[in-house]
């Protein structure tokens, strides 16, 4: 599965658990370490681990198995890292706090991802 392919089946299963405010950003020209990177937010703990979760058992029925998993215990912001897309899961507040976006979207500007929900 190529890159591009994995980035839509993410946002696929983001939107199917109403994953909110989900940015896609290519940052191939930035960094080797991934080249896409996935921000979503859920409307409470509860919620982004159960979107994270849907990511790491989607990604694994597509044979494609996470290179790490990181924060489900806590739930402000979960970690699933694809190799070639890392997907970032987190409460509104902590996004707000952390600005990956800024971070990252710094010299490629986010694509907003067509399956966005704003529920």
């Amino acid at each position: 599965m190529t890159a591009e392919e994995l980035c839509k089946r993410v946002q696929d299963w983001l939107a199917d658990l109403k994953a909110i405010d989900v940015r896609v950003l290519d940052v191939r020209k930035l960094t080797d370490v991934t080249d896409y990177m996935i921000i979503a937010s859920g409307r409470s703990n509860r919620h982004v681990r159960a979107i994270a979760e849907n990511v790491i058992e989607q990604s694994k029925k597509k044979k494609h198995q996470p290179l790490g998993v990181e924060g489900l215990s806590q739930s402000e912001w979960a970690l699933v890292d694809l190799c070639d897309v890392i997907v970032h899961v987190m409460a509104p507040e902590t996004r707000d706090f952390y600005q990956l976006e800024k971070l990252w979207g710094r010299e490629t500007p986010a694509v907003t991802a067509a399956t966005n929900a704003s529920h």
